[in-house]
């Protein structure tokens, strides 16, 4: 290569492994995959994935393609800010007081936000008038759209309509819902008599279905992005069960208005705690799609990072549109970059092997965000090494293998401070007593470091698997629990079996 090794690495770039954080980019590095294109194509109203799986640069794409839906006549809105502080904080010291009130307050915020898109646009066909005018009569509806005051508002709003009576007197239980049915100014919570609509009394649902006929009538369809749901509700997880089943009820009550779509980016392991417990509504949900990455696809994610730089480009004499077209050609320039091992040996795993599995946490699945970071950690290191006055790799290569093993450990402390710790802060204590043991546990050994009795320690060990820090071997009846590579730097973990050798047979069993 032309330019020096050190100078070219330090122009290198290759993003951020957080989306919020890169949103200029992400059009360059993302490809449009079929999910993609079921996603854009309204089939999916629910996107489930691990942390750093790739959701909300979906959620971002979806609001950067906007004029590509405005063109098919889909106007979308957002319910959350893209970043910086969500718009939920403040339910965390002040939360709706049971599910009941959170599902009043999810339909006031949606129904709130779609009126003030719609009104802005000019859609004033039909009764949808008598909506927005119910809606600024109570102070919802507002000249400026501020959702963390129009969060509050709605808040206070529903509170109110879930504890007033009925204007006949008395509080009366909807049999389905479990609701009041109360009414506050021109707004209730059920249907209302003939009596009461006479008066220009509309229920919630009604208003949503005037709303709907009105986007009908004009030819258009409204979507509504919610996102960040883990950030929002992330100190109290039971606030966030509360907040996520009362989403899916409203999503279910929603499902008549078809030009209404709800489309909710969750996390997978919040999705599997809130409906570990059952949660009936659920099965309403069948357009849902699991983001799952496979080794080709985190492959191609990594060369759509490393093509993005041009200079590297004409550093090596490659065509980046050839390139992305040709998994083959993608294999090779990876090959041309990257050293073949970490670690020498005919049982040894490939480099990319090697990285995909060092980043993969308990439950074998490997998210980007982690396969980005060590990217990045990797290149700070080679920079480090050649500025130490260390020798060029050889030939093209652009990364010596010895400073893989020297970014990892960055990786590792951050996924276990950012994701284990800050989000399930009672599992610390348990995972800490763990610092400078062996990385495969035993029922025995785990009950002697916790200072549990062995069915405890197994319970807590289980629990630990259900969030990807444990794998879970052997027999039902005798299992031992594995700690990933990913978390192994950051709590300085020993090769090995508890009450074993520390062997080399096994350390290759384990690549």
């Amino acid at each position: 290569m032309a330019t020096d090794r050190l100078k070219l690495l330090k122009q290198l770039s290759f993003g951020s492994q957080v989306a919020e954080d890169e949103v200029a980019q992400l059009q360059e590095y993302f490809v449009q995959t079929d999910q993609w294109n079921r996603i854009i194509g309204g089939e999916i109203d629910l996107v489930r994935g691990e942390k750093g799986a790739g959701k909300s640069a979906l959620y971002l794409l979806l609001e950067k393609n906007k004029n590509e839906l405005f063109d098919r006549n889909i106007l979308t809105v957002s319910g959350e800010n893209p970043r910086g502080t969500t718009v939920f904080r403040d339910l965390i010291a002040d939360p709706p007081a049971r599910e009941a009130e959170f599902v009043v307050l999810w339909k006031l915020y949606i129904l709130t936000i779609v009126c003030h898109e719609l009104r802005d646009f000019g859609i004033n066909k039909g009764d949808v008038g008598d909506v927005y005018g119910s809606l600024e009569d109570a102070r919802l509806l507002e000249r400026e759209l501020n959702l963390p005051g129009l969060l509050r508002m709605a808040q206070s709003f529903a509170r109110r309509l879930v504890a007033s009576p009925k204007l006949e007197g008395g509080v009366e239980l909807d049999p389905t819902t479990g609701l009041p049915t109360g009414v506050i100014g021109r707004i209730s919570l059920q249907e209302p008599s003939s009596e009461l609509r006479s008066r220009g009394i509309s229920s919630i649902d009604g208003m949503f279905q005037r709303v709907n006929t009105a986007l009908e009538s004009s030819g258009y369809t409204i979507w509504v992005l919610l996102d960040r749901l883990d950030v929002a509700f992330a100190e109290s997880h039971e606030l966030e069960a509360n907040a996520i089943r009362a989403l899916i009820r409203v999503y279910g009550d929603m499902r008549a208005n078809q030009n209404i779509s709800l489309k909710i980016f969750l996390r997978e392991d919040i999705w599997k705690r809130v409906t570990s417990s059952g949660l009936r509504e659920a099965s309403h949900i069948t357009r849902y799609e699991v983001m799952r990455w496979t080794s080709p696809m985190l492959l191609n994610l990594l060369v759509r990072r490393i093509v993005s730089n041009e200079i590297l480009c004409r550093e090596m004499g490659f065509a980046k549109e050839k390139v992305l077209a040709d998994a083959e050609r993608q294999r090779d320039l990876f090959a041309r970059i990257f050293p073949a091992q970490v670690e020498q040996g005919t049982r040894k795993a490939t480099t990319f092997d090697w990285m995909v599995g060092r980043c993969a946490d308990g439950t074998g699945a490997t998210a980007p965000r982690e396969l980005i970071h060590l990217l990045n950690c990797i290149r700070t290191e080679e920079i480090r090494r050649l500025e130490r006055g260390e020798g060029e790799t050889p030939g093209e290569q652009l990364f010596d293998r010895s400073v893989f093993k020297l970014a990892l450990p960055i990786v590792s402390d951050t996924r276990l401070n950012t994701y284990l710790y800050a989000e399930y802060p009672a599992e610390r204590a348990f995972v800490q007593k763990l610092k400078g043991e062996k990385a495969e546990q035993t029922p025995e050994s785990l009950a002697a470091i916790w200072g549990l009795s062995k069915e405890a320690a197994v319970s807590k060990a289980q629990e630990l698997v259900a969030l990807g820090f444990f794998q879970s071997r052997g027999q039902r009846s005798d299992p031992t629990f594995w700690v990933p590579f990913l978390y192994r730097d950051a709590l300085e973990l020993v090769q090995g079996r508890a009450g074993g050798a520390d062997d080399e047979a096994l350390a290759e069993t384990e690549e």
